[in-house]
């Protein structure tokens, strides 16, 4: 095998979240026989072996990073049902899937699904970018946006583009959601947080990258009355302070989740999730011009379901030009100016149609990540 393309990530990623590292053929051989995985290294390659397997776990996916120094072949076993996409990292990969072999290198990701055996082979040195999706978590999505459950196993198309396109941004999601977590190290996501991130890599994997049901996705979009938006506008209003999925969206409008993603846009101008996002920014900020003394940001702000306060403050600056607590220490709070509260609320909806714009200008990972989430199609 040659040795690649340039690197996708130029990077350390995932180095205080380690999983696994070692030297030694057999103690990497056992510890992937624990989690499924066959793994074959030759004799003469064995002095080369610098194991390092780091990963982090959201609701339903993985996304782990791993390189072993020396050529290796490794794969899941048919135990597992899980799906992945491998986005090499450094090096080059070679991908078995079925009877086909792939090429995986910067441009060109790998992804596997269950019904299908899969090898993975690298050169000395590679290393790789995984997500891993599981079979209950994407069957539960697939059922909410088709409006039904799949009645055969969902196969996606094994190759995925990562020079432009949905490849591209999901190479891009995936890296500043890792970066994140590295600069937070201990600091936990809140549990809105993980679900909206989750609910965005599965919701984007399966309406963006070709599949068994790609067609029936395209074919269940039908028109649907306002008063169906209307459903969903007012759960989503209902439950700022909670977490929210596809699931309860479908649930609240009785529409199939395509079919709400392709018309909620239709009606309103952006995607659900995005909705969501740009309401409770705007009633956040209703909240705390008109804030009684005792009321704090971080007690407005929980109320309205942001946990991570640097985060919060952050995307609210963006967004309006100053920070929360700017906001709320101007005059009259407490005083319930109602002349006031609508323009805050208009405001609110019409610097995040800008928001985007400016966030893209922003090299910041932290600053990507909010972006990807606030976008979340």
């Amino acid at each position: 095998m040659q040795s690649g393309s340039p690197p996708l990530f130029d990077w350390p990623l995932l180095e205080w979240h380690r999983v696994f590292d070692s030297r030694d053929a057999e103690e990497t051989r056992a510890f992937l026989n624990t989690m499924a995985f066959r793994f074959d290294l030759a004799a003469r390659d064995a002095a080369q072996l610098d194991a390092c397997v780091s990963g982090i776990y959201l609701p339903g996916i993985y996304i782990g990073r791993a390189q072993y120094g020396a050529p290796v072949a490794l794969g899941p076993s048919r135990v597992r049902n899980d799906y992945w996409v491998h986005l090499p990292i450094r090096g080059m990969w070679e991908a078995a899937v079925g009877y086909d072999t792939f090429v995986c290198d910067s441009c060109h990701a790998t992804v596997s699904s269950p019904t299908r055996e899969v090898m993975l082979r690298c050169n000395a040195g590679a290393a790789r970018l995984s997500l891993s999706v599981t079979s209950e978590a994407l069957k539960r999505q697939l059922t909410a946006l088709l409006g039904e459950p799949p009645s055969e196993p969902l196969v996606f198309v094994p190759t995925m583009n990562l020079a432009n396109g949905y490849g591209s941004r999901l190479a891009n999601m995936l890296a500043s959601a890792v970066i994140e977590f590295e600069r937070a190290c201990a600091i936990r996501w809140s549990p809105t947080t993980m679900i909206e991130f989750a609910e965005f890599a599965l919701t984007s994997l399966l309406l963006y990258h070709l599949h068994n049901y790609s067609d029936a996705l395209r074919r269940s979009a039908r028109m649907i009355a306002p008063r169906d938006i209307r459903h969903a506008v007012d759960y989503l209003e209902a439950h700022l302070g909670s977490p929210l999925t596809v699931a309860d969206l479908v649930a609240a409008s009785q529409v199939a989740g395509r079919t709400l993603f392709q018309h909620f846009r239709d009606f309103t101008g952006t995607s659900p999730m995005r909705y969501l996002r740009n309401v409770r920014f705007a009633k956040v900020r209703d909240a705390l011009l008109r804030a009684e003394p005792e009321e704090s940001v971080t007690m407005i702000a929980m109320a309205y379901g942001f946990t991570h306060m640097s985060r919060f403050a952050l995307e609210y600056r963006h967004r309006f030009g100053e920070r929360p607590s700017d906001t709320l220490r101007r005059e009259g709070r407490g005083q319930g100016n109602v002349r006031g509260r609508m323009p805050a609320l208009v405001q609110g909806l019409h610097r995040s149609a800008t928001h985007g714009h400016r966030e893209r200008a922003a090299v910041e990972a932290r600053r990507r990540l909010v972006r990807l989430l606030s976008h979340s199609d």
